[in-house]
């Protein structure tokens, strides 16, 4: 399963944004993302459920304020409808689940803390050799002052008392046919936990947790490539008064290069050939990841050749292997000719037969001309010997 983002980031407002602010922000995201402006996006219609749900919580002061205190979390079995059916009595509930809908059994909030996502952005030659690089992120770190639990001083933990300590409410009710149904809702005097504070932690208002920003120094393996991902366990948010901490995923995404397209372990590069090098062969100095070196360029190598050499592309990640590179190559015409380049390139087009408005000759015709060579040289043979 996807690690779920956070809602203030997903409509890209603070903590402390306003019902206003997030309902302008919303409908700006909303504009951008909708299917039907994105069509050639596969991924739109995701986003856009993503960010009516982001909205739904955070505009809803009560579900706002559980997951404020508990994450993704806390809104177990309370987002969507605000809870959960539960039938009793046999095929009277079954038939009601049918027409009076029906969905799963609402538990406490998961104490553990949320996986996070970090974008970290990186070269083609830090994929190649493989880095390190220092990145800064916000994350729930355990309270110092109360050391994870949330208990303030003289304060104690209790089970609440209005939903005796099972976090869940619970309403029985009735309809025409007498068919009864229960439905299950987050308590919300203890936010579903189940659980009372006495004395919050001042630090952290009970929650056994802070939001800090720490450095951390990634190790980048090389061979990645985009979407290549490294987790760091337990380097997430940090559990609910002591719980778990989950994870740090941080997420690779190659910069585009100047030179290079990558395609695997592949790359691809384009050069511009002289055209006396194309016709006469020579050699060329190409750019490559470990540095330039050259090629061997044989006579008459046309545009659009490709070269591959072997063993100068990408290392394979958790490999020694490499990838190749290939070389495709794109005759230059040259446009800057001096008098005598174009005396001698006239002179070359002249014994080609090449000058301007010549037509190249056809079989029959050059039959005809190879004929007429032969039967002048035997004229011009004959009168030798015969005088005349």
């Amino acid at each position: 399963m996807a690690e779920k983002r956070d809602y203030y980031e997903v409509l890209g407002v603070g903590r402390d944004a306003s019902a206003d602010e997030l309902k302008k922000a919303y409908r700006q995201q909303a504009r951008q993302v909708h299917p039907d402006i994105n069509r050639d996006d596969p991924h739109a219609e995701e986003r856009f459920k993503e960010l009516g749900e982001a909205y739904e919580v955070l505009n809803d002061p009560q579900k706002r304020a559980t997951y404020d205190r508990f994450g993704h979390g806390g809104l177990n079995g309370s987002f969507g409808g605000g809870g959960s059916t539960v039938f009793e009595g046999g095929f009277g509930d079954l038939f009601e689940s049918f027409f009076g809908g029906m969905g799963g059994q609402t538990g406490r909030p998961d104490p553990r803390g949320d996986d996070l996502r970090y974008d970290l952005e990186i070269t083609l030659e830090d994929a190649a050799a493989g880095t390190e690089r220092a990145i800064h992120f916000a994350h729930q770190t355990v309270c110092g002052n109360c050391h994870g639990t949330g208990v303030g001083e003289g304060g104690i933990i209790k089970p609440c008392s209005t939903c005796r300590g099972t976090g869940q409410r619970r309403q029985t009710t009735s309809n025409l046919f007498g068919m009864q149904f229960s439905t299950v809702t987050a308590c919300e005097q203890c936010s579903a936990t189940g659980e009372i504070i006495t004395q919050p932690c001042r630090a952290c208002g009970g929650q056994g947790r802070l939001r800090t920003t720490e450095e951390l120094t990634v190790t980048i393996p090389a061979g990645v490539d985009t979407g290549s991902r490294i987790r760091y366990r337990a380097k997430g948010d940090a559990g609910l008064r002591g719980a778990s901490a989950g994870d740090l995923m941080i997420v690779m995404h190659l910069r585009q290069h100047a030179v290079f397209q990558r395609r695997g372990p592949d790359l691809l590069c384009e050069i511009e050939l002289p055209f006396s090098i194309a016709a006469l062969g020579g050699e060329m100095t190409v750019p490559g990841l470990d540095g330039d070196f050259s090629l061997d360029v044989p006579a008459g190598t046309p545009t659009g050749h490709t070269f591959r050499m072997r063993g100068k592309g990408m290392p394979q990640l958790n490999s020694t292997h490499r990838g190749d590179q290939y070389i495709v190559v794109t005759i230059v015409v040259p446009t800057d000719l001096t008098a005598r380049q174009r005396e001698l390139l006239t002179e070359y087009a002249h014994e080609r037969g090449e000058t301007a408005g010549h037509k190249p000759k056809g079989v029959f015709q050059r039959v005809k001309d190879a004929v007429e060579d032969v039967v002048e040289d035997y004229r011009e043979k004959t009168k030798e010997v015969f005088g005349g």
